[in-house]
């Protein structure tokens, strides 16, 4: 998580708190807080959905929240925004040492303290000022070898550094294939339907994972993920619940079922500090029926003729406790409606207020519910996390006939 205005981080928690109560509890569990954890879960298995929007509550503890991820995220990081001359004093004053392992960085400060001291000498013509001694030749034998064995020690750290940075790159690089494998780049249009997709990792790899799945019976599954936290660590866990949903899918594609399976799985075989929203639909495409779980996700939205409908959360993130409870939810998707799924990476880069509201009304006209217009309202200012966004459109009764 970067350093966020403070505009940007009112808005994510704001998006965060409205999904479901229960997800506070990652937030301060992620910083270490596990006292809060477990306060929490108290909290959960007694009114898991009590402290919705309207609350007394849900403004102090929004503002606790926000101090949490605010404190947490600006340290030793530069605000995306800030000016030129501002980046230009972060860097010139950051500590590049601060990666190395404890006894290279020692060697690193030993290598610059001794080139200080050499040229302290050749300006002073001494080794022991204010004694002129040596003189001659001889100083400036010795300031030179000083300075080169200063010299030669940073070139092989910085050597070092240098080939360690190379091989994470490399790392990064091969995993960015791999996870652009697992995402399907491309959906074929199913039957009466047509399928848009779009995914923007914030680094190299990310933590945001979604998938369409053919099922038995002419239904398909829509699945789409978030992990907490941001690359390698966000993008192995995602990879993890991909290989999940396909192989339980393949036996028991109920989303309910499904959702049980991998919470169960992820709260045993993950760290403690690792969690994922996640939502499950599966799409009956002949009447348009939708079945879903909402594991505490930022809410789908059908749109149709009337106001748009919200598939609220139905439970708690994945893998936060094994014993969490799941219901699921039904509703419709009409003819020539759109059902939108999407993390909030895309909330949270929309400028100005309320963006899930501006999100609604922007995608209240049939014509304007593309992908396109979509990526045009994600401000590349406030883009600070994952965008994942799968888009489903029925087509309407006409063209449904002329099928």
């Amino acid at each position: 998580m970067r350093w966020r205005t403070a505009e940007s981080r009112s808005r994510a928690t704001n998006s965060r708190i409205r999904n479901s109560f229960p997800l506070l509890a990652t937030s301060f569990y992620h910083d270490g807080a596990e006292i809060a954890k477990e306060d929490l879960e108290l909290q959960a298995n007694t009114a898991p959905f009590s402290c919705m929007p309207g609350s007394s509550s849900l403004s102090s503890v929004a503002d606790l929240l926000d101090c949490r991820m605010s404190s947490s995220s600006q340290a030793g990081r530069l605000n995306r925004s800030a000016g030129r001359v501002r980046r230009l004093l972060y860097f010139a004053f950051y500590d590049w040492t601060r990666k190395m392992s404890r006894s290279k960085r020692i060697l690193t400060w030993c290598s610059i303290l001794i080139q200080g001291y050499a040229i302290y000498a050749g300006f002073t013509r001494s080794l022991v000022w204010p004694l002129m001694w040596p003189k001659g030749w001889i100083l400036w034998i010795v300031v030179w070898l000083l300075y080169m064995v200063g010299a030669c020690i940073m070139n092989g750290m910085l050597t070092s550094e240098f080939v360690r940075k190379t091989q994470l790159e490399a790392d990064q690089i091969a995993a960015q294939q791999i996870q652009q494998t697992l995402q399907p780049e491309k959906m074929h249009d199913l039957p009466g339907y047509s399928i848009q997709t779009y995914y923007k990792p914030l680094r190299e790899v990310g933590g945001d994972y979604f998938d369409v799945i053919e099922l038995p019976g002419h239904c398909t599954l829509f699945a789409l993920a978030d992990v907490s936290g941001k690359g390698m660590a966000a993008a192995l866990l995602a990879a993890n619940i991909q290989a999940l949903v396909r192989s339980i899918a393949n036996v028991d594609p109920d989303p309910l079922a499904m959702a049980r399976q991998i919470n169960l799985h992820l709260s045993r075989y993950t760290p403690g500090d690792r969690f994922a929203t996640a939502v499950f639909v599966v799409l009956r495409r002949e009447s348009g029926e939708l079945a879903y779980v909402n594991a505490g996700h930022n809410p789908p939205l059908v749109f149709g003729e009337g106001s748009p409908v919200a598939l609220d959360a139905t439970g708690i993130p994945l893998g936060l406790w094994s014993n969490s409870e799941y219901h699921s939810g039904t509703a419709l998707l009409p003819q020539g409606g759109a059902l939108l799924l999407y993390t909030d990476g895309l909330t949270d880069a929309i400028a100005g207020d309320h963006p899930e509201s501006r999100l609604r009304a922007t995608l209240a006209e049939p014509s304007s519910r593309t992908i396109a217009t979509l990526k045009a309202m994600v401000n590349p200012k406030f883009n600070e996390d994952d965008v994942s966004i799968l888009l489903v459109r029925r087509d309407d009764k006409a063209a449904a006939a002329d099928i």
